[in-house]
């Protein structure tokens, strides 16, 4: 945690970009989203790291508020 926070507090810029759904389930109150992603991370103007990847993240629907909230996140990139 305190890597990844560092991570983002060091760049100037984050830029994220969902790609296709490789897999997805969902029903009125949960879902599993499989989904490919592009990172771009820009720390100065001479140093910007793109990343290709792919996330598996579990999803369920708040009763209350009808949002969707994020319960589960796995990073399945090979970096």
């Amino acid at each position: 945690m305190k890597t990844t926070y560092g991570l983002f507090q060091n760049s100037q810029r984050l830029d994220l970009i969902w790609n296709n759904i490789v897999l997805s389930t969902i029903d009125s109150s949960s879902a599993n989203i499989v989904r490919g992603f592009n990172l771009t991370i820009t720390f100065s103007s001479t140093d910007i790291e793109r990343l290709d990847g792919r996330v598996n993240m579990s999803l369920v629907k708040d009763p209350q508020t009808s949002k969707w909230l994020i319960t589960r996140w796995i990073d399945e990139s090979n970096f």
